[in-house]
Parts: C-alpha cells; sequence; structure tokens
C-alpha cells in the first residue's frame, strides 16, 4: 500500500530498477498506461549502504541516471546512501563516498548527520525538492552508524576491537534524538522514555498476535506466489485501416507475399504497437539504426523515441528500465543485442523480475516481453559473443516463460501471445529470435523461398504450450526447435526415402516445457529422436530425455551441440547438429533402408 516494492537483494541489483521506475514517472505523463499507479508528481526513493554502493550494478545504476540527465531527460530519482563506513567487515575508506558522489555530472550531491534529526529532515526536504521541482537525479548522503552487527550471525568483535563496538554503540541515535529534543524544549527525557516503553509494549503486543498467523509449511504454498495473478485488461481494439495504412505503407502489398522472419517480427512488432499504445521498447540501437539486423527498422519513425528507447550500452541498465518501467503500467519490450550479453546482467532477470511476484506475494509484478537475438549458426560472424547457444540460466529460473520460433508466421503469432502473457497474466516472458534463421529464403535448394512465410492474419495466436506437429509418420519423431526445426525438414525427405515415416515436433515453448502437449504429440511413434541446438550438458534435450522416459516407451536418442563455445570463421557450425547428422543420427535409430 506504501509503494514500497521488497528489496530482492543487498548488493544493490534493485538501483536499475529504481532508475526505470523514475524514468516510468516522467514517460507515463506524456503516454499514461492503461495500468499506470504512480502520480504524476512522484518521484522514486532509493536506498543503499556505502558498501552497495560500490558494486557495478549500483555504478551502473548512478551512471545510466546521470546520463539520462545530461541529456535532459527527466529524471525524478533521489538516491539515499546510508553511509555507516562498513560493510560487514570492510571498512570504507574515510571521505569516499563524498568524494565519488560530490561532483558527479547530472547528479545533484546533498549531504546530512543522521545523527542530527533537524539537519537530516532539512537536507532530505531540500533534495527530495529539488528532485521533485527540477525532475533531476539527486544523491542524498546521510552519514549514520551501525548498531551491533551486520546480520544476527554476524559478531563484530571478530573483526573490530571491542571499545570500537561499544563507541558505535553509545551514538545510538535514539539517544542523540532525545537530547536534540529535549535541548529544544520540545520533550522532555522522561517523556521520551515513556514514549520508548509504549511503543516497545505496542511491539510485543503486536508480534504475539503476529506469531499465531498461519505459516507456509509445503512447497505448494511456497510456490504459491511464484506465477503473478491476472489483472483486468480493457479490451484491445485493433488499430484502424487507416492507422495500419500510415504505420505501414507500402508495407501493406507486401504482406501478400511470403517474407523472411525478421520482415514479419518487425511487422508483428508494429501491429502490437499500434493495438498497445502502453508498449515500449529499449535497448541498445533499437531506434534509430532499427537494430543490428532490422528487426526494429522503422519503428522509431512510425512511434517516436518516446516508445523505441536508444539506451547506453548496458544491459543491467536496459533490463532495470524495463522493470522499473513495467511497475508503473507499462509493458516494456527491452532487446538485449545478443544472447551472450545476457550474462552479465541475468541477475536483473534471475534476482529481480522473477523473484518480485514471490517476495510480494503477487503485489509487485514487473511484466515484460525480453526479446534477444541468439543461438548459433551464423556463418563467419563473430564468435562466441555473437553466436551463444546456451539457454540454461533462462530455463533455470522459475516462473520465467522462454520461447523461441522457428519460422516467420510462428514468430508473429507466438509475439503475440507473449504480449498478451505479459499485459494480461503478468509474467516475464522471454523471446529468443534465432539470428541464422531472420533472413532465411530457401530450404532445399537455391531460390526455393520454402522457408519464407506470409504474414500471419492478426487475429492469430499460438498459445503457451501449443506445439507445432508436421507429419504424421509414425517410425520416428523429431522433436527440436530453432535451427534444429529448420534442419530436420531440411533432411527430412531424404529419412523418408529410407522408409522410416517421419513427424518433426517444434517444442516452441522451451521453460516451461509444454510436458503434456509433446507427450501427445509423439504418441504413437515408436523412435523419437531429439535434436538441441544447445550443449549437451545443461542443455534442453536433458530434460526431454528425462521426459520422454517417464511417459514414453519410445526408443530414445539425442543430437546436440559440443560442450564448447562456438567458433568464427569455417568453423562456425562445428560443434553444433548438421543436417548430415541429424540424417544419420535419424536412419540409425529407425532402422531405415540403406
Amino acid at each position: 500500500a506504501l509503494m514500497i516494492p521488497p528489496q530482492t537483494s543487498t548488493i544493490a541489483s534493485h538501483l536499475p530498477k529504481a532508475v526505470g521506475a523514475a524514468y516510468a514517472i516522467a514517460a507515463a505523463r506524456r503516454h499514461r498506461p492503461e495500468h499506470a499507479i504512480l502520480p504524476d508528481d512522484a518521484i522514486a526513493f532509493c536506498s543503499f549502504g556505502d558498501a552497495s554502493a560500490n558494486h557495478s550494478t549500483a555504478q551502473g545504476a548512478f551512471n545510466a541516471a546521470q546520463w539520462t540527465a545530461f541529456q535532459s531527460i527527466p529524471l525524478p530519482l533521489l538516491f539515499c546512501c546510508e553511509d555507516n563506513g562498513i560493510g560487514i567487515s570492510t571498512k570504507t575508506p574515510q571521505g569516499w563516498i563524498a568524494a565519488t558522489f560530490g561532483a558527479r555530472a547530472g547528479l545533484k550531491y546533498f549531504s546530512c548527520d543522521g545523527l542530527d534529526i533537524y539537519d537530516t529532515h532539512a537536507t532530505a526536504l531540500a533534495a527530495a525538492d529539488y528532485v521533485r521541482s527540477r525532475r533531476k537525479p539527486a544523491f542524498l548522503h546521510v552519514r549514520t552508524i551501525r548498531l551491533y552487527g551486520h546480520a544476527g550471525a554476524d559478531m563484530p568483535t571478530t573483526y573490530l576491537p571491542k571499545a570500537e563496538v561499544e563507541a558505535e554503540e553509545a551514538q545510538d541515535p535514539l539517544l542523540h534524538s532525545v537530547r536534540l529534543l529535549d535541548q529544544a524544549g520540545v520533550l522532555s527525557p522522561a517523556a521520551a522514555l515513556e514514549i520508548y516503553r509504549e511503543t516497545a509494549d505496542r511491539v510485543a503486543r503486536v508480534a504475539a498476535e503476529a506469531v499465531t498467523r498461519p505459516r507456509l509449511k509445503d512447497a505448494a504454498g511456497v510456490m504459491a506466489s511464484l506465477i503473478p495473478p491476472a489483472r483486468a485488461c480493457r479490451p484491445t481494439n485493433g488499430p484502424t485501416a487507416e492507422a495500419r495504412e500510415a504505420a505501414f505503407g507500402a508495407d501493406l502489398k507486401a504482406m501478400d507475399e511470403p517474407q523472411i522472419m525478421s520482415r514479419l517480427i518487425n511487422w508483428a512488432l508494429t501491429d502490437l504497437m499500434l493495438e498497445n499504445p502502453a508498449i515500449v521498447m529499449m535497448g541498445e540501437d533499437v531506434g534509430r539504426k532499427g537494430g543490428v539486423y532490422g528487426v526494429t527498422q522503422k519503428l522509431q519513425a512510425r512511434f517516436g523515441p518516446d516508445r523505441m528507447i536508444d539506451t547506453l550500452l548496458d544491459e543491467q541498465s536496459i533490463l532495470g528500465l524495463a522493470i522499473g518501467m513495467a511497475q508503473n503500467g507499462f509493458i516494456p519490450m527491452p532487446e538485449i543485442q545478443f544472447l551472450a550479453y545476457l550474462h552479465n546482467a541475468e541477475d536483473q532477470i534471475r534476482g529481480e523480475a522473477a523473484t518480485l511476484p514471490f517476495f510480494s506475494n503477487g503485489q509487485f509484478t514487473n511484466p515484460m516481453v525480453l526479446r534477444i537475438a541468439g543461438l548459433g549458426y551464423q556463418k563467419g560472424f563473430g564468435g562466441h559473443f555473437h553466436n551463444d547457444n546456451s539457454v540454461a540460466v533462462l530455463r533455470d529460473i522459475p516462473g520465467v516463460i522462454l520461447a523461441c520460433p522457428s519460422n516467420g508466421a510462428d514468430a508473429a503469432r507466438m509475439l503475440r501471445e507473449c504480449v498478451r502473457l505479459a499485459r494480461e497474466e503478468q509474467r516475464v516472458v522471454v523471446f529468443l529470435e534465432p539470428i541464422a534463421l531472420y533472413p532465411m529464403r530457401d530450404l532445399h535448394a537455391d531460390k526455393d523461398g520454402l522457408w519464407m512465410r506470409r504474414y500471419p492474419d492478426r487475429a492469430e495466436t499460438i498459445a503457451l504450450g501449443e506445439v507445432g506437429v508436421e507429419g504424421e509418420g509414425a517410425d520416428l519423431a523429431i522433436v527440436t526447435f530453432g535451427n534444429g526445426t529448420y534442419l530436420s525438414h531440411k533432411v527430412r525427405p531424404g529419412i523418408e526415402a529410407a522408409g522410416i515415416r517421419t513427424r518433426i515436433v517444434d517444442i516452441r515453448w522451451l521453460s516451461p516445457l509444454p510436458k503434456a502437449a509433446l507427450a501427445d504429440a509423439v504418441a504413437g511413434c515408436r523412435h523419437v529422436l531429439i535434436v538441441d541446438e544447445t550443449r549437451h550438458s545443461g542443455g534442453v534435450a536433458e530434460a526431454l530425455m528425462a521426459h520422454f522416459h517417464e511417459v514414453s516407451d519410445a526408443k530414445l536418442a539425442r543430437i546436440t551441440a559440443e560442450d564448447s563455445f562456438i567458433a568464427t570463421g569455417p568453423a562456425y557450425a562445428a560443434t553444433m547438429p548438421s543436417a548430415e547428422g541429424i540424417a544419420a543420427a535419424a536412419i540409425a535409430l529407425a532402422g531405415g533402408k540403406a
């Protein structure tokens, strides 16, 4: 009720989303979303300790705030550093916070003595007034002390002299406050002591009542808040023909012809942004350039820089911006330029976005659709940083949905479902786009155009957990996704020429695995071959092998990528499944004709 989202970590992981929340306040003044909750004149307040201020996550947030303010973009954010001079047992160098934050560009510095309630109150008011009136970030440095240890099990006398610990305890801020109030003639020490005793008694009474409340007892109770509650949403009436014509222009005529995946994703994003004014995209190069691969081309011209935000180069700030904006009713669609660059910011998903409903019992959510260009098979480009075939960290986070299309039409339909899941069910969704399939046109022969698709009708979606099945063969089911789906289709005629009747199952939804749909999809098949472009250890195939072993009598085999990073140059695909390898594995498993 007080709009204080739970702090899920003490390593400053909440600072990037504070930047996002502050940005969202100003953004909502321009385009107020359906589910906005913060008033237009609000400010965001973010507190942390002097030790946490050194964390790279915190430094990224400070830098993002400064970078934003330097460009005169409204950002009503008050950072508050409670400086007690020590982090667990490691002391902060004396004067360090003042020296490093006293003169930062775009970040106004305020300082006060936390033991002086008058100084603290007056300085905090001045800082808040500056942020509220100027719409710029500020840094409030409050010098404090630490009573007792860092936490319950921490004994400060194991690393500090006893005299120093006792000296700190003698600086109890309650005693200082009583002294100041007495000197001002406001409250006598006897009256203050009576307030203290009454408060202690009240706390004891409330505690006695609180401990009688039901406690979590089983897994179901613990997991009940993993999935956030659904919320009521206004019906979305699709854009008018005039609005679509104005946005798409000549692209409308091109929709009658098959197109590559990247273009169909672009059109799907355009339609979604026309239908949902709360959708905001953010990321490095998504706006003016239109993305590294042109997926978001023309979107900034169609919707403006307010909804297509070119960010600084910092993945933690990109995801923090999305988390904070989601908490004020926006539907963020952040982009991480390449899958490998998620890893330096993955805690923003694991430690913040996915855990917020869990720690708040569903009272706070930050729905989003995170788009990531990834996986392998790019010919000779960028090595392992631009070709990353590991999704283990995403599949390991409870509550997160991971989607991966294999063709352009499926990508459009799945994107619509992903936005619905975020908007209506408040889910955190990751949409993994296979880079190598962005431009893919042909399947079997040059210029056959068989991997291109027409733009699907706007009413068409692919529901969460709905798998794709092509073919009815009972000899072999190839279960795969992404590039594996493409390669399996490429070799299917050869496999069937060997006398093996084959069906191809496109998983589409990698987490949570659509187990029931997968069991139905392979029902009646005597053999199941899993084609997994992720790594042998920790890859998707491990879960699939276990699942099919539990629910099917089919003979199982898998073909995966090697436990390796991806090379550049001619060996770009050497460590991953190949068309020839899939065909050989299929024939070896199902015993086709030689």
